[in-house]
């Protein structure tokens, strides 16, 4: 029963140090430190900055909850599901950023010209945003990603399907 797994402990540090740089950006991304984001987990800073070097010694508990404490989960695929998604886009349909970047929708960028001193909205201010100007929407010249966000966000925020005059559909 004990097969030789050659490679797997270069390929989990891989993994892992990916993981923690992914942390890392969640918290960057939402502008907190890491003495705030490890008080909210339960840990030291020290272990916090561990995790986002991805040091693999760190407990199971420890990163999930640095993950949780920064909106993040965690998921589990087989590696051939792994493998098949890195040639195909994400999908996007159930998830939703904690904070939305305005540099990365561009509609919502020029919807959002009245928001001042700060480059990230709620979900929840992003979707009144669009909501408020539908009108001028150009679901034509929106990118994907843009476009999953806003079919996504009235279904997560438990609200109904924007509906956009002109396309003759629902988002």
């Amino acid at each position: 029963m004990n097969q030789n797994l050659s490679g797997s402990g270069e390929t989990s540090t891989t993994q892992l140090q990916a993981l923690g740089a992914q942390i890392r950006a969640q918290r960057k991304s939402l502008r907190l430190s890491a003495t705030v984001t490890a008080e909210a987990a339960g840990m030291s800073r020290v272990t916090l900055h561990r995790i986002e070097k991805g040091e693999p010694s760190v407990t199971m508990g420890a990163w999930c909850n640095a993950m949780a404490a920064l909106g993040m989960v965690v998921q589990a695929r087989k590696q051939t599901d792994a493998q098949s998604s890195a040639t195909q886009p994400p999908d996007r349909m159930d998830w939703i950023p904690v904070r939305v970047r305005l540099t990365d929708y561009p509609q919502l960028r020029a919807l959002a010209w009245q928001v001042q001193g700060t480059d990230t909205l709620t979900p929840s201010e992003a979707l009144d945003i669009y909501e408020r100007n539908a009108r001028h929407l150009d679901l034509q010249a929106m990118s994907a990603d843009e476009l999953a966000l806003l079919e996504a966000l009235p279904l997560a925020l438990s609200r109904n399907p924007l509906a956009i005059k002109g396309g003759g559909h629902a988002v």
